[in-house]
């Protein structure tokens, strides 16, 4: 039951019914407006052309070759022309009887009676003709004051037309559907089929497979442009699906190593030193830092995660940037202490007032520096720069080893490494510029890193002047 739904609402089938529809409607239009519509075109034609007659015996019944005209009317047009005063005297007539024309030549019939007597213009008769049996169209028509012309033309002859053409259009209506099925056949499978393929290779692709290749050679922009699209979906795929793999093996890491030592240190805490208040203090201050490096990381994944989900709103405010940055760098008197690390802020301003959040460009300066420290060189020395042109601009620089340049593209994933390897950073986690591209992008701003190998790296950002 369901394949043959299946068939029935498949593509190939959908655009089979359009196209045979298409052609059968075509037809019913030719068939409507030949046959339906033929005599009532053609009644009209012919009384447009009486009258354009009309209007031209109207110009010229003063000429002096008016019935070498009137000849010439009846000759081409195949139209009778009687030209009579108000007694019914006949003025002027066709020489050249035209067969289904009236020409009334003993005044049998009244209109002529009546039109003169109705003291109008002109007016419009339709008689049967008793010598041919057909109807005909008669245009009286009042050319001066004592002067009517009385100009008719055979209708019947269409009637005959009409049969010819409903034989022929039975001809033409098989011959037509017959073709239009095979047409749209052959045109429904040209263009279902590449699509068929495309969906087939999709199938693959959904169930994990990113080494399918889409592909057609069919030239069809559209197809051709979904082939792409699909090509572009599937390597993006393929990496996130890497970064996924990537991103639970490090945050598995970066998870299981702080516990480890938490619960390695409690142990000792309590097995080891229960006696040794001095070793127990070294140990707890160990737990504490290692939960504490714990609720920075999975403070730093939720707010990726509602940064990224658009849950997490800017609240912008006015504020000193100089001075934000100074209050950082106070966050880094360990390290100068202990690890001997040099943090030189360079600017030449006593404040710079921006508008943006403040908490979030907070976090982006802190990651900043944080990832700086992470891949500084043996100097330790991390630059803080502050540019004020054009845009005000930030730069946090280190002088490590530098990005190789086909990984420059990928630094700002969440824990991409150069390195597959994953190692524990000195400080922060590995989110660290994932968060600063989310809240940059955010305050759409531009950013960057300029990069080069064994000399170091400068990460940028610039805050638009208001």
């Amino acid at each position: 039951m369901m394949r043959n739904k299946l068939r029935k609402n498949s593509l190939t089938i959908k655009i089979w019914k359009y196209l045979v529809l298409f052609s059968v409607i075509i037809l019913t239009f030719l068939w409507f407006f030949q046959v339906v519509f033929l005599k009532t075109y053609y009644k009209s034609v012919k009384k447009k052309e009486i009258k354009q007659v009309a209007k031209t015996l109207t110009n010229k019944i003063n000429n002096g070759n008016l019935s070498q005209i009137i000849d010439n009317i009846t000759y081409d047009k195949n139209i009778c022309v009687e030209i009579v005063d108000n007694s019914l005297s006949i003025i002027q007539s066709s020489s050249i009887i035209s067969r289904g024309c009236i020409m009334d030549l003993t005044n049998s019939y009244t209109y002529k009676e009546d039109f003169i007597k109705s003291n109008l213009k002109s007016a419009s008769y339709e008689l049967e003709n008793p010598r041919f049996k057909n109807n005909t169209l008669i245009y009286a028509v009042k050319l001066d004051n004592y002067i009517y012309a009385f100009i008719n033309t055979s209708i019947d002859p269409i009637d005959s037309t009409a049969s010819i053409l409903k034989n022929q259009l039975v001809y033409v209506t098989v011959l037509v559907l017959i073709l239009s099925f095979l047409i749209a056949y052959f045109i429904s499978k040209h263009i279902s089929n590449p699509i068929i393929k495309i969906n087939k290779s999709a199938k693959i692709m959904a169930n994990g497979d990113y080494d399918i290749f889409f592909s057609t050679s069919e030239d069809i922009k559209e197809i051709n442009e979904l082939v792409e699209t699909l090509n572009y979906t599937k390597d993006e795929l393929r990496k996130t699906d890497e970064l996924r793999r990537d991103l639970m093996a490090n945050v598995s890491h970066d998870l299981k190593t702080p516990l480890t030592m938490i619960k390695a240190y409690a142990e000792m805490a309590r097995d080891l030193n229960i006696k040794n208040e001095k070793k127990q203090i070294e140990n707890l201050n160990i737990i504490i830092d290692e939960a504490d490096r714990l609720n920075i990381l999975v403070n730093d994944i939720l707010d990726l995660s509602k940064m990224q989900s658009e849950i997490d709103n800017l609240k912008y405010e006015n504020f000193d940037l100089i001075e934000l940055i100074y209050d950082i760098l106070k966050r880094y008197d360990f390290l100068i202490t202990k690890e001997k690390y040099v943090f030189k802020f360079n600017h030449n301003y006593k404040k710079i007032i921006i508008n943006a959040d403040k908490k979030k460009i907070e976090q982006v300066i802190y990651n900043l520096i944080n990832n700086a420290i992470n891949y500084s060189g043996n100097d330790n020395l991390i630059e803080i720069n502050v540019i004020k042109a054009k845009n005000i601009r930030v730069e946090v620089k280190d002088h490590g080893k530098g990005i190789n340049k086909k990984d420059i593209n990928h630094i700002w994933d969440r824990y991409y490494k150069n390195e597959k390897k994953h190692k524990r950073n000195l400080i922060g986690t590995g989110l660290g510029l994932s968060i600063v591209k989310s809240i940059l992008e955010k305050h759409n701003y531009k950013y960057g890193v300029i990069s080069e190998e064994n000399k170091g790296s400068t990460f940028y950002f610039e805050i638009k002047k208001e």
